[in-house]
């Protein structure tokens, strides 16, 4: 069963935001961090990148690689994830500082659509709040 990580997305409102983000940038979506994760091989037996945008998860991404860059000091962590981005069931998430790992078993499910779905983030997120999604 694949391991996941999850990771508080800062300064971006919504999926929309996050795209038009990196629409910028060129090359692999890579994403950095301080921790190599112990449990790299887990992660990359089909785990995703699970974000949390204002105290929901909103999305994933499949995790291709795990690497460790520069020793010491200097060491930090490049998640390569692929850049086809998975909307999920919009769930609650408390904040927390860096990563977290997250069981197959609490991850939430996809939804259909892509993040081209036909449901904007920010109304999923409202109908989440109200209870009736």
């Amino acid at each position: 069963m694949a391991l996941h990580m999850i990771k508080l997305v800062v300064g971006l409102d919504t999926i929309e935001d996050l795209v038009a983000w990196r629409a910028a940038e060129a090359g692999p979506w890579v994403m950095h961090t301080r921790q190599t994760p112990k449990r790299a091989a887990e992660l990359l037996d089909g785990g995703s990148l699970y974000r949390v945008f204002k105290g929901v998860i909103m999305c994933r991404q499949r995790i291709l690689a795990v690497d460790t860059v520069g020793e010491g000091v200097t060491a930090r962590c490049e998640v390569t994830v692929d850049p086809q981005i998975v909307r999920v069931a919009p769930t609650p998430r408390r904040a927390f500082q860096g990563w977290r790992y997250l069981e197959a078993k609490d991850a939430p499910p996809d939804l259909a659509g892509g993040v081209d779905g036909d449901i904007p983030s920010d109304l999923a997120r409202q109908l989440r709040e109200a209870g009736a999604w």
